[in-house]
């Protein structure tokens, strides 16, 4: 009976490795901050449903609205970062933006909002700018390299 098994081999001796390898390298390349966009993606969904985790949808109307619509923003942007990076990374500094201004929001949006509303809007920002710095940073570092 004949072998017809295949044999893995190195590819170091293939015609196109070069072009395989250059082509990987273009791939990857820019994607440090991926471990980011998982984080954004969750801060943006507890965002959107903090009204509902916190309890202040029904004192809170405004409030409840604003942290919906902004939620979906970040939301938005972590998908935005996974599928088209090379476009998408230049929008990092407007999530430090956006976590100010949750930080501040409870008191300009809001009515009198409690405790819980307030902590809850300066975690939710603090995180969002932080994750933000941190892909201005890992962004900003990867166009100086190339």
């Amino acid at each position: 009976m004949a072998d017809v098994s295949h044999t893995r081999g190195d590819l170091a001796g293939h015609p196109d490795a070069s072009e395989m390898r250059a082509r990987a390298e273009r791939v990857l390349e820019g994607r440090d901050v991926v471990l980011v966009d998982g984080p954004v993606f969750l801060v943006g969904l507890y965002c959107a449903a903090s009204p509902w985790i916190v309890h202040y949808a029904a004192s809170q109307p405004a409030l409840m609205t604003h942290n919906l619509i902004i939620g979906i923003a970040i939301a938005l942007l972590a998908v935005g970062f996974t599928v088209t990076p090379e476009r998408m990374y230049g929008l990092s500094g407007a999530m430090c933006a956006i976590g100010v201004w949750l930080i501040v929001s409870p008191w300009i949006v809001g009515t009198g909002p409690d405790k819980g509303v307030i902590w809850n809007n300066i975690v939710i920002g603090a995180l969002t700018f932080l994750l933000g710095a941190m892909c201005v940073a890992v962004a900003s570092r990867s166009r100086a390299v190339t």
